[in-house]
């Protein structure tokens, strides 16, 4: 019967009507909320589209992206090969790292946890200030250097992380501890070729570090959207077990889920997100530690709706970090880790004053 209850299968005592109207009420709230993070997902992905340094009007921009022929050669190129490839990638890469977070959360039990708790934040930076000091490039694509180097690392790190939590049953606790040391080490790592770069490097090798939309482009916005789509293929099957590991492993194992077996595939599918999300842009920290948080307030805990609802919410504070960016400093963009870097400590306070730990 438990198990019925976890998949959300009927059980042999009906439950009351005052109940059953309770929980529709409930339900219908939640969508409600879901509904909302739509509506404001598409505002902001318009705005964010017709905001930008050469001061494009809305009719404009929404002639050259619905009617093309009829727009001139220079806002086409703008909207199209410029401020779209942007909007797409601050989109994919805020779903990544909302989704992740949610999964880093969820099997560890840790409201602080975050895609980047395991040190996979610290080794693509890693990773692409190598190929920066070094200078090194891919002899057909150049491009995907970087990159490339990036997922590497990261795969690098997973790997580490995953050696020493293996070897202690995938617990929580190994995972958090081996994390945290593997960000110590790849930040070590990070410091020593700073330190031995020479000036003009390390700018290149800061601004990596701080985080970018500006190097979207249609070549690297498809690969980033094909691993989210894969990410969550992978983890819809799995979404009533990450449900009931919120019970606590216990009872998790007791309704019939494979607590083990359930976190090293969750952790691939994280390592698997975070990769893509960092590869391209660079650093990107807060997102995927604020927007389960929000989403959790917004819908529950049912993975069913978490899920989504922080795919939007982390694709929402990209887009307003993005549009936030373009208007502190017109003409020129600030990178976007420092804008969720900002937008992000306000709200951890927030949730301090709250007491949001105990509902942990």
């Amino acid at each position: 019967m438990s198990h019925d209850i976890a998949k959300g299968g009927a059980v042999s005592a009906a439950p009351s009507a005052p109940a059953d109207r309770s929980y529709r009420a409930l339900v219908q709230r939640r969508l409600i909320w879901l509904g909302g993070g739509l509506v404001i997902f598409l505002s902001l992905a318009i705005v964010d589209i017709v905001t930008g340094p050469s001061m494009l009007g809305l009719a404009e921009v929404v002639n050259a992206l619905f009617a093309p022929s009829g727009a001139s050669s220079m806002t086409r190129v703008i909207v199209h090969d410029i401020r779209l490839p942007i909007t797409c990638m601050a989109i994919l890469v805020g779903m990544a790292l909302g989704m992740g977070g949610v999964h880093m959360q969820t099997i560890l039990g840790n409201p602080l946890a975050s895609p980047y708790t395991l040190g996979f934040s610290a080794a693509a930076g890693f990773g692409a200030a190598i190929v920066i000091l070094t200078g090194i490039a891919l002899p057909v694509v150049p491009w995907l250097t970087i990159p490339l180097s990036a997922f590497a690392m990261c795969l690098i790190a997973g790997g580490i992380v995953y050696f020493f939590a293996r070897m202690q049953g995938m617990s929580p606790e190994v995972m958090v501890l081996a994390g945290i040391a593997t960000l110590f080490m790849f930040q070590a790592a990070q410091s020593l070729v700073q330190y031995i770069a020479a000036p003009e490097v390390l700018q290149a090798i800061v601004f990596w570090l701080f985080g970018s939309l500006l190097r979207a482009s249609w070549s690297n916005v498809p690969i980033v959207a094909a691993v989210v789509a894969l990410a969550t293929l992978a983890v819809l099957p799995n979404l009533w077990q990450l449900t009931a590991l919120r019970l606590g492993d216990g009872r998790a194992a007791a309704i019939g889920v494979n607590v083990r077996s359930l976190r090293i595939r969750i952790f691939a599918v994280v390592a698997m997100l975070t990769t893509g999300a960092v590869a391209f842009v660079g650093t990107i920290g807060f997102v995927g530690l604020v927007a389960p948080h929000i989403a959790r307030m917004a819908v529950g805990e049912d993975q069913r709706l978490l899920l989504p609802m922080a795919a939007l919410t982390g694709a929402n504070i990209m887009l307003s970090a993005s549009v936030l960016s373009k208007i502190i400093s017109p003409g020129a963009v600030i990178p976007i880790g420092i804008v969720t870097a900002v937008i992000g400590v306000p709200f951890l306070f927030f949730l301090i004053m709250r007491g949001q730990r105990r509902n942990w």
